[in-house]
């Protein structure tokens, strides 16, 4: 489980923390995103992020990168993917706190990351190493992703749900058509 920690860790006080998925949540899905070119942030991101940092909120991406595994990009390539889409939003004001990710992959061709995990997404690892580390109360938490694992993963980890995007939204405590309408909901200003 790789983090890439970008201020001050170690908080020794809870506080609360939106846990948000990467492709399709925050940049567009370019399925196996493997150079910094190829980010593309959704729109309104920025200004969402924004306004969860103002409403008190830590900004922690959790996402499955099984291009690790499949060895199609290197932990090092990945930070520095991170790196720079980190400095993207930093120009907008929107800068994340921490990325984790989980590099595994139970049928991958790299020795060492072909394994089964507690950390890839729906297992909860991610949220609770990330949760662990800056001192995050997960009951006053929300996980925020497009997909069923991350809504299972938010759920296991005692975190609100919400659902960004089209599919099945059952399962969330609520669902959004993206990340702007979400933040509306978790700030109590819409419910969608």
């Amino acid at each position: 489980m790789g983090a890439e920690e970008m201020e001050g860790a170690g908080v020794t006080h809870p506080r609360r923390a939106v846990f948000l998925d990467r492709d399709g949540t925050i940049i567009e899905d370019m399925d196996y995103l493997t150079r910094s070119e190829q980010i593309r942030l959704l729109p309104g991101v920025p200004e969402a992020l924004r306004r969860l940092r103002e409403a008190g909120y830590l900004l922690i991406v959790v996402t499955n990168q099984s291009a690790i595994a499949r060895g199609w990009l290197t932990e090092d390539e990945l930070h520095a993917i991170h790196a720079d889409l980190n400095e993207l939003l930093s120009g907008n004001g929107a800068a994340v706190d921490a990325f984790y990710h989980c590099p595994h992959l139970p049928d991958g061709d790299v020795p060492g990351y072909a394994r089964a995990c507690d950390c890839r997404k729906p297992e909860p690892g991610l949220i609770l190493h990330g949760a662990d580390d800056w001192g995050v109360d997960l009951a006053a938490s929300w996980v925020v992703g497009d997909s069923e694992r991350d809504i299972e993963a938010g759920r296991r980890a005692g975190c609100r749900t919400v659902r960004v995007g089209a599919g099945d939204r059952t399962a969330a405590d609520a669902s959004a058509p993206d990340l702007a309408a979400a933040v509306d909901y978790i700030l109590g200003e819409h419910r969608p």
